[in-house]
């Protein structure tokens, strides 16, 4: 009986293989009535990361923080015992910006990073051109004060009003306020900006009294942020080189 031959299959064409591309996204909606920002909300503090843990542990270190009360002597070794290679241990890295038009008010905005929505926007009593001159002359110390109320459990950066020292002198007040539209376009600007100062472009149909406010001038750089109890934080500006302290330092304290 002869064997029966097995017919080996021919392999069919297959049609090559369909590229898809990524041309279906969607873009967001541009509200007509406030600026399309693309900041994000601060982090949830429920969701504690393994340094936040390490930082609690260690908190009670600087609990020996000294309260500064008027004239507002702050010792200037304050920092130094913490530092090496321009960074404090124990702290949580901040972004903060000053900005402002140079002969008006400067206004300091604290984020948890560059593009987050901020957490603290405060109208200082100084003029942006004349801070941004003082710490090119050396080193900058704000005080922020302001009274405890024992009947009130408010979050100490959620205080409404300070009292403000600058290096030791009283300069006036500074006011709490939430970030308005204007606030949030420099920080959609600088969204990409970790540290820097310069000039920020302004509108050109500015005139009469706003032009004459000067040019709206920024300076970023990260914060580091250092928690001494309930009732006093403190913000060292790092310098990006490391070699020397920070040139602005800022205190919160509720007395």
């Amino acid at each position: 009986m002869p064997t029966p031959r097995l017919k080996t299959p021919t392999p069919r064409n297959r049609s090559p293989p369909l590229h898809t591309t990524a041309s279906n996204a969607v873009a967001p909606d541009q509200s007509p009535t406030r600026p399309q920002v693309s900041l994000q909300p601060a982090s949830n503090k429920k969701a504690q990361s393994k340094s936040t843990k390490l930082f609690r542990r260690v908190k009670s270190l600087f609990r020996s923080f000294p309260v500064i009360n008027p004239p507002c002597k702050m010792p200037v070794t304050i920092h130094t015992n913490r530092m090496h290679d321009g960074h404090i241990h124990g702290g949580k890295q901040m972004t903060g910006t000053l900005f402002g038009h140079r002969k008006s008010r400067v206004n300091l905005s604290i984020q948890e990073n560059s593009k987050c929505l901020p957490i603290l926007v405060l109208e200082l009593s100084i003029q942006t051109g004349k801070l941004l001159q003082d710490m090119g002359l050396g080193l900058v110390r704000i005080a922020l004060e302001c009274e405890k109320n024992h009947s009130e459990k408010v979050k100490l950066l959620e205080e409404p009003i300070w009292t403000m020292y600058c290096n030791g002198r009283k300069v006036g007040y500074a006011v709490k306020r939430e970030p308005t539209d204007d606030d949030l376009k420099v920080m959609k600007m600088l969204h990409a900006v970790s540290m820097g100062a310069g000039v920020l472009p302004g509108n050109d149909d500015e005139t009469g009294a706003a032009a004459a406010e000067g040019e709206l001038t920024y300076m970023r750089a990260y914060f580091e942020r250092m928690v001494g109890s309930k009732d006093s934080e403190t913000y060292y500006m790092m310098n990006p080189d490391g070699n020397s302290g920070p040139e602005l330092s800022i205190f919160f304290v509720r007395v």
